[in-house]
C-alpha cells in the first residue's frame, strides 16, 4: 500500500449518502400518506407486511413499532412471566436480554462460537444437559441471534431445540436477507424479530420492526397483542396487548427502501470482500485465523458454509483495539465496538449472577471486535484508506 497524502473522513455509516439517492422516492411516498391522513393500521403497513413475508418466503409478517417490540411479542405469545427462563448468548445488543427481563423472565445464557460470533451448539446442548428437571420446566424457548448479518447455524439448533421440546425465535434484527442454506431468516424459527431502526440494512426514518412466522394462529395473536389485545372488534380486547403498532409513514419509507434491499445487501457483500483482499495482501490476516496474533494483527470475517452473509457490519477482530480505534479516528475513519460488555456483565442483570469469566469466548470477544466502515455506497478508494491507515498503525516504530 502506498501512504495517502491527505487526511480523509470516512464515517462508520453514511445515511445522507442513501437518502440522497432516494430523496425523491421517499417524498413522494410520504406524501401519499400525508394525502390520505392514514397514519395508523393503513394500506402502507398492509402491503409491507405483505412484501416483507414473500421475501422471507413465509405466510405472515406484523409490523411493529421496534425490534425490541418484535422480542417482545414473540416472547408475550410464549407466555413468558417471572417464573422462566430464556436461553441466549451474552455477545449481542442488549434488547435480547432486556425483553426478556421486562417480562420478570431470566436470560440464561450460553457462549458463542469464536469465528461467527453466534450461539455454539455444542455449548447449548451441553447446558441443557446439565440443568436438572425444575431447571428444563423453568426454560420457555431459545433465541438465537444472526449476529452482524450472518445466520447462526440453525440447523444443530432446531435439531436440540426439537430434542428438548423448545420453541425457537430468531433474532434476525441484523440480518434481513441473510440465508441459511438457502433459506431465508425469519423463516426458519417459530417466529422471526426483525428491527428496522435507521442504521440496519433495511432502516425506517425512526423506529420500526417485524415479527414473521409460519403459523396462521400465532400471526392473528402477535398482531392483536400489539394492537392492545384487539383481536377482531375496536374495543373489545381478548388479551392485555399495548400498543407496538407500525405506524404509515415508517411503512411507506421501508416500502422504498425494501425495493433497494438486495442492491445493497450485494454491495455491502462486495465491500466486505475488498476489504478481505486488502487485508489479506498486505499480511496482517491469515485466512485460517480465529484470533489476531502478532505476525497476524486482524482477523478478517468468517462466512461459514451454507450461510449468506449480508454484513451489517464488518467485524474484524483486532489486536490493542482500543488503541487502533483512537487512531483511526484520528485519521478521520469512524470505528464502532459491538460490544464492549457482554449480557452478563451488565449491571442491570447483576441479579442474574454473571460474573467475568463465565463465557470466555464473548468477553474475549468485547475486547478485540471492531466495526469498520461499511455501507453500499463505500467506495473501493475509501476502502483503500481505510486499509491503509490501518497498516500504519502496526506497522509505526
Amino acid at each position: 500500500m502506498t501512504k495517502p497524502t491527505t487526511r480523509r473522513r470516512i464515517p462508520q455509516l453514511d445515511l445522507q449518502a442513501q437518502y440522497a439517492a432516494l430523496k425523491e422516492e421517499v417524498q413522494v411516498a410520504l406524501a401519499r400518506v400525508c394525502d390520505s391522513q392514514r397514519f395508523i393500521l393503513g394500506p402502507e403497513g398492509e402491503a409491507f407486511e405483505r412484501e416483507l413475508a414473500d421475501y422471507c418466503g413465509v405466510p405472515h409478517a406484523i409490523g411493529c413499532a421496534s425490534g425490541s417490540d418484535a422480542l417482545l411479542l414473540a416472547l408475550v405469545t410464549l407466555g413468558v412471566t417471572h417464573e422462566h427462563e430464556v436461553v441466549t448468548v451474552p455477545f449481542t445488543f442488549f434488547s435480547t436480554a432486556g425483553a426478556i427481563a421486562r417480562l420478570g423472565g431470566r436470560a440464561a445464557f450460553v457462549d458463542i462460537e469464536p469465528r461467527t460470533f453466534n450461539l455454539d451448539p455444542e455449548k447449548l446442548r451441553d447446558y441443557l444437559k446439565k440443568i436438572d428437571a425444575a431447571g428444563r420446566r423453568r426454560t420457555r424457548a431459545l433465541i438465537p441471534v444472526h449476529l452482524f448479518g450472518q445466520p447462526a447455524e440453525m440447523d444443530a439448533i432446531n435439531e436440540i431445540a426439537a430434542e428438548f421440546e423448545l420453541p425457537v425465535i430468531e433474532d434476525a434484527a441484523q440480518a434481513i436477507g441473510a440465508e441459511y442454506n438457502g433459506t431465508r431468516v425469519g423463516g426458519i424459527g417459530r417466529t422471526g424479530c426483525f428491527s428496522f431502526y435507521p442504521t440496519k440494512n433495511l432502516g425506517a426514518f425512526g423506529d420500526a420492526g417485524a415479527v414473521t412466522t409460519t403459523d396462521a394462529t400465532l400471526a392473528d395473536r402477535l398482531r392483536a397483542m400489539s394492537r392492545h389485545g384487539c383481536t377482531h372488534d375496536k374495543y373489545h380486547h381478548d388479551h392485555v396487548g399495548w400498543n407496538a403498532r407500525l405506524d404509515e409513514l415508517q411503512a411507506a419509507v421501508l416500502r422504498v427502501k425494501f425495493r433497494h434491499l438486495e442492491d445493497w445487501n450485494r454491495a455491502r457483500i462486495a465491500a466486505a470482500g475488498r476489504y478481505d483482499e486488502l487485508f489479506l495482501e498486505a499480511g496482517l490476516a491469515h485466512a485460517d485465523k480465529t484470533y489476531p496474533d502478532e505476525k497476524h494483527p486482524v482477523v478478517i470475517p468468517y462466512r461459514a458454509r451454507g450461510r449468506r452473509h449480508v454484513f451489517h457490519q464488518y467485524v474484524i477482530r483486532a489486536r490493542e483495539r482500543d488503541a487502533l480505534k483512537k487512531f483511526l479516528a484520528e485519521e478521520g475513519i469512524g470505528t464502532e465496538v459491538y460490544y464492549p460488555l457482554p449480557l452478563h456483565l451488565q449491571s442491570c442483570f447483576h441479579a442474574w449472577g454473571g460474573r467475568e469469566g463465565d463465557f470466555p469466548e464473548a468477553e474475549r470477544a468485547a475486547r478485540e471486535v471492531l466495526a469498520l466502515p461499511l455501507y453500499p455506497e463505500l467506495t473501493p478508494e475509501q476502502q483503500r484508506y481505510v486499509a491503509d491507515r490501518l497498516a500504519s498503525f502496526y506497522r509505526r516504530g
